[in-house]
Parts: C-alpha cells; sequence; structure tokens
C-alpha cells in the first residue's frame, strides 16, 4: 500500500469534501500573509484543497494525497503529487515554504521540517497547534480524548524549535466567524459539532472512542442551559485563544 493511499483510508478523505468545508478564513489568511513577508515564490507542503495560497505571489503546491489534489478548483496553484518528506526541488527554491495544519498528518516530522528549511531561500513559515496549550471547552468536558491524541501527534514548539533553529512563535485566535472548519473553529457555534457533516473536516474526530458520549452530554448541556451556565461568557468575544500558532523560522541568514 502506498503512503498516499494509506492515509487517505486513515483519514476518510476520500468521503470528505474539504473544498467546501475547509474554506480560507479572512481573518487567518491575513496573518499567514504578514508571515509570508517579502516573498516572491511559496511552496505550499500538505497544500490539500488549496486554502491560503497568496493569490498574489508565484505558489507550487504539493500533496501526497490524489483525492485532496482533484478537490483543488480550477485556477489553482499548479500541485505535484509529493510528501513532506521528500520535496523534489533543488536548494533554495523558493523564498518560502508554508505548511499550514498539516504537520500532525506527516510520516516524519522531523524530515519533513528539514526539507522545507532546505527549499526555503528566506523562511518557513507554519500554522499549527501548541500541545503545551489547555485547547478551549470542547476538549475539556465533552472530548477530553482528542486533548490527548492531538498531544502526541502536533510537535511542541521546542522540538520544531529544535529542527529550524530560532523560531518566532505568534498566538493565532480564532474568530468568532471562522469560516474554515478546523477543529477550533466553532467555539463560539457550540451545537455546530452536533453537526456530522462539520465534524467530517475534522480528523481528530475520526480517531476518538468517546464520540457517542461526548456528543450526547454536549447535545444535553444545550437544550437545559448547562452549556450557557459554564460557557456563556465565551459569547461575548470575537476571538479565542483555543493553541494555534503561526512560526517563522528565517532561513536567509543561515
Amino acid at each position: 500500500m502506498s503512503i498516499s493511499s494509506s492515509r487517505e483510508q486513515r483519514h476518510g478523505e476520500d468521503k470528505v469534501k474539504y473544498s467546501t468545508l475547509r474554506l480560507p478564513d479572512p481573518y487567518i489568511e491575513l496573518n499567514i500573509m504578514e508571515a509570508l513577508g517579502d516573498a516572491d515564490s511559496v511552496l505550499n507542503v500538505g497544500a490539500g484543497a488549496g486554502s491560503y495560497e497568496p493569490r498574489k505571489k508565484t505558489v507550487i503546491a504539493v500533496d501526497m494525497s490524489l483525492n485532496m489534489i482533484r478537490q483543488r478548483s480550477a485556477g489553482s496553484a499548479p500541485v505535484i503529487q509529493a510528501s513532506a518528506e521528500w520535496l523534489p526541488f533543488r536548494d533554495s527554491t523558493f523564498d518560502a515554504v508554508l505548511a499550514v495544519l498539516t504537520l500532525h498528518h506527516w510520516e516524519d516530522t522531523a524530515s519533513g521540517l528539514l526539507e522545507m528549511a532546505r527549499i526555503a531561500r528566506k523562511r518557513v513559515v507554519i500554522v499549527t497547534w501548541d500541545p503545551a496549550s489547555e485547547g478551549f471547552w470542547l476538549v475539556h468536558k465533552y472530548f477530553p480524548e482528542i486533548l490527548e491524541i492531538d498531544r502526541q501527534i502536533f510537535p511542541s514548539m521546542n522540538v520544531i524549535r529544535d529542527i529550524l533553529g530560532p523560531l518566532s512563535v505568534r498566538d493565532l485566535p480564532i474568530p468568532a466567524d471562522c469560516i474554515d472548519g478546523f477543529l477550533g473553529a466553532y467555539w463560539k457555534r457550540p451545537r455546530a459539532y452536533l453537526d456530522r457533516a462539520i465534524r467530517s473536516g475534522m480528523s481528530t474526530f475520526s480517531k476518538i472512542k468517546t464520540l457517542e458520549k461526548g456528543l450526547r452530554l454536549l447535545k444535553a448541556d444545550l437544550e437545559n442551559g448547562e452549556w450557557e451556565k459554564q460557557y456563556g461568557h465565551l459569547l461575548d468575544k470575537d476571538f479565542l485563544d483555543t493553541g494555534y500558532r503561526i512560526l517563522v523560522a528565517e532561513t536567509g541568514s543561515r
């Protein structure tokens, strides 16, 4: 079995329409563009359906899943089927190399990060989740198993720093109306997590054994007012830090 087909089986990608569930959120996109800075050429690693690819820069995308590649819209950046651990480009080919919420899917994080650094002429930009974070209410009360799993599969900031060298780490608070359907996107819209279609865009849900128990508890708490009693103070917020970070490693001075 190839790496690509193995990954698709693990995450059920053949059944999920990421192109409709994982839309680029304007606030997150703005932060990514700021992190890319003056980079004119960008390699997007683990590009998936093509979210967050800068429209005004020269972009090449890489993903190892054929199903994800097929979901890319017409007119999106050219894409190559390849893994993060082996990128078919010469040293310093691109000004910047970008990876958005993909490190936790890689077979070998260290090899992938070293490949990104090898190819980046100016900088590596990564959007990821910090396993030192406490997460948010969804994983505190309803799905603690998600927190346990994610802390095992997401590399720590120190691990990434040990591989890439000096690293700028910036909090990425999530807007209340976030349109990119990753796990933390609906922190202010709790009923969304009861929607099976919405959950299908969040890979961790496919790995937990306590799904039905957590869904029953969340539904009951929403109906009896317990969720609002415990977490209603969040409804006054426009942004929430749920553990997502933007990392920048400058490679030009090496």
